[in-house]
């Protein structure tokens, strides 16, 4: 193996004790002895958010946003922004309906409906102070935006997004009350391939490690997908290998089941 790639929140983020188990960092430490160290993930691992996580870990190269944001060390290598007529329509369907979607730029979060998305974070992570901005000063200020997540009940509102926007699907979180709105020929598995072709690395000798939904295409597109025990039962089906939860030193545990301190 040469290139190991961990999704953050699930299956090396313990929300519930909002840390990363000791193990899993040992782990990824021991690897980096061998292999390139990849976080893949629905997060801009460079927003505020997030850049806590991204220095304990160090990775080599990050995919950012499910693939839109690809970054080595502190090189960009790979932007993909959204159409601003599409999320034009996004927002005026939102409204329609009562709807919520929004996306983080820098330090500020633009949402249609910022109560509910207080109250999609509740269900899933520690409490989030947000700066909480007007969905419209994007198009005001003309900001680019990579991606945006939905925040509400995903499979009560799946089906009817998918029906507007057939280029889009929901990623959903674990909590059933949120999602990554991931477009047509976006995913942590394109994001791979372009970091293959960047360190001349083969996809057959690459591993990931996810829990949700959108790990999907990288858990089938790696050379060895492994699913978290806590995983969504459609990436367990999709994987290679399940191991343990992450509260039970899963990947430590892949890790040793697949001799990779060896």
């Amino acid at each position: 193996m040469k290139m190991i790639c961990f999704d953050l929140d699930g299956t090396l983020l313990y929300h519930k004790e909002g840390k990363i188990p000791e193990s899993a960092l040992r782990a990824v430490e021991e690897l980096r002895k061998q292999h390139k160290i990849v976080i893949s993930t629905g997060r801009d691992m460079d927003s505020h958010y997030s850049t806590m996580w991204r220095d304990m870990l160090g990775p080599d190269a990050i995919i950012h946003l499910n693939g839109t944001k690809i970054s080595v060390g502190d090189k960009l290598i790979f932007e993909h922004f959204m159409d601003e007529a599409l999320l034009k329509a996004i927002y005026d369907f939102a409204i329609e309906r009562g709807l919520c979607f929004g996306t983080t730029i820098g330090t500020e979060d633009f949402y249609t409906d910022p109560k509910m998305k207080a109250e999609a974070d509740a269900a899933y992570f520690n409490p989030v102070k947000r700066n909480y901005l007007p969905f419209t000063e994007i198009f005001e200020r003309g900001l680019k935006v990579h991606a945006i997540s939905f925040a509400g009940d995903v499979e009560q509102n799946r089906g009817l997004i998918r029906e507007h926007f057939p280029s889009l699907r929901l990623c959903g979180f674990e909590s059933g009350k949120g999602a990554d709105v991931v477009e047509e020929g976006c995913s942590k598995a394109e994001g791979l391939k372009r970091l293959c072709d960047f360190f001349d690395i083969n996809m057959a000798d690459t591993a990931a490690f996810g829990d949700s939904q959108n790990d999907i295409e990288i858990i089938e597109a790696s050379g060895l997908g492994i699913a978290m025990g806590n995983a969504v039962p459609e990436l367990k089906e999709t994987a290679d290998y399940v191991t343990e939860p992450i509260w039970d030193d899963g990947i430590l545990r892949a890790c040793e089941h697949f001799h990779y301190f060896e």
